[in-house]
């Protein structure tokens, strides 16, 4: 599982700018009035072998100064509960301030690791001007400018060295781990606890790879899974209108540890833009997902109202829509237990190897029946096709011009797998090699 790295600081010190230079993206929006990422930004960079994930807590603080210190210490006490390494960002040109003293003697009574960075170093003066920051008592401190770049392999360097140690669940690895992830008030909580509450003794504590994330073995009727870090279950210090970066945090590092995703909605509000935010953080991280909407006793039906309302949510999910959805009440503990069995079948899906005489066998049937169209008169052949050792169902097939298959002929290949050999419910790679 890859650790978390979170960059706190006040508004305007460089956050965004540092957070794109470390993931190698603009993904943050970056202005030069404070306040101005609207979002909080999530992303991962691999640094000396290890994968990282790194969260830019910055810019949620609108309004008047005077409420700067009351958001910051949210934004800080939230990065103190859940990241490994903390980067506390400072701007050499305003020097230290009174937000930076408030900030900075948080972290220290915490005992998680801080490297203090001092931004927007970028010439001999400034350089002189940083030594300030040495009063702020931090042993690793770095000077840096995140608009040139200059000092941040340093930086990376020792964050990378104040992680912990890489740490993997022991347990059995065909036991599938699954992530209850969705919205805070969905009814995750109802859903474990409907699962688990019967019988207190199916529940263990297994340690896990963060230093406070359960996890529960479930087994009953001949079913046994391992729920990750059950977010949600356990009380927490109030988050107010952080509540929502505090569950995407969340739901970074559940994704990152288990197999399978469990999606839950709820029936009465519908896909909303954090789902999607999740379900795409799924995608991207090529974990199985099953979509549950929940408190459907509470929905008036008619006739076709749950055909009605998958097709609703499909046309949302586009493109991918090879995904289970089950209607349910945890409350009322309406299917839940079919819940499980889509989750094994989605982890059967996911961990499914082909031989590579039956792939081509099937592939030389999608040839015949729709060829790869020609490129600018040069005749497009797909010669086989093998399944890659990956986590997740990945394909390399060999053809001679990889470059010209179109986007439309990969889709056709990727649907025409699916169908034959039954990946509901799980991302696929397809990719393209030069024979």
């Amino acid at each position: 599982m890859a650790s978390l790295v979170a960059i706190v600081g006040r508004p305007n010190v460089g956050k965004s700018t540092l957070f794109n230079r470390l993931i190698g993206e603009r993904k943050a929006i970056i202005d030069d009035i404070s306040g101005v990422t609207r979002d909080r930004i999530y992303g991962s960079t691999e640094w000396n072998g290890r994968r990282v994930n790194v969260v830019d807590t910055g810019g949620f603080v609108s309004g008047s100064d005077d409420v700067f210190e009351a958001a910051i210490r949210t934004q800080v006490n939230i990065a103190i509960d859940e990241a490994d390494v903390i980067i506390f960002m400072t701007d050499v040109t305003t020097g230290i301030t009174d937000l930076d003293e408030s900030v900075a003697r948080m972290l220290r009574r915490s005992n998680k690791n801080v490297v203090l960075c001092v931004n927007k170093v970028d010439n001999h003066h400034r350089q002189l001007a940083a030594n300030e920051f040495w009063g702020l008592g931090f042993d690793n401190t770095f000077f840096l400018s995140s608009m040139t770049g200059t000092g941040t392999g340093e930086l990376l360097d020792a964050v990378i060295d104040l992680l912990p140690e890489e740490v993997k669940i022991t347990d059995e690895d065909h036991i599938p781990k699954v992530a209850v992830l969705g919205r805070p008030n969905v009814g995750k909580s109802s859903f474990v606890n409907a699962l688990l509450g019967e019988e207190r003794n199916i529940v263990t504590d297994i340690a896990g790879t963060t230093r406070d994330a359960i996890h529960s073995r479930y087994n009953k009727f001949g079913k046994e899974l391992i729920l990750v870090d059950t977010a949600g279950i356990r009380k927490k210090k109030k988050v107010h209108e952080d509540l929502e970066f505090y569950s995407v945090i969340r739901a970074v590092k559940s994704i990152d540890e288990c197999d399978v995703c469990v999606l839950i909605i709820d029936a009465q509000q519908g896909l909303e833009a954090q789902d999607m935010n999740i379900f795409s953080l799924i995608l991207k991280r090529k974990r199985g997902v099953v979509l549950l909407v929940n408190k459907w006793d509470l929905v008036t039906k008619e006739t076709n109202t749950a055909r009605d309302y998958e097709k609703l949510l499909k046309e949302k999910l586009a493109p991918f829509t090879d995904i289970p959805i089950l209607f349910v009440s945890a409350l009322e503990k309406q299917r839940i237990y079919k819940a499980i069995e889509l989750v094994e079948q989605v982890y059967e899906n996911k961990t499914r190897r082909i031989k590579t005489s039956v792939l081509n066998n099937a592939l030389q049937e999608m040839i015949a029946k729709y060829p790869p169209p020609s490129h600018r008169g040069k005749m497009i052949k797909i010669k086989y096709v093998t399944q890659l050792p990956t986590k997740y169902p990945a394909f390399a097939f060999f053809c001679n011009h990889p470059k010209h298959i179109k986007e439309n002929y990969k889709n056709y290949l990727e649907n025409q797998f699916r169908e034959r050999f039954n990946f509901s419910g799980v991302p696929i790679g397809i990719i393209f090699k030069e024979k």
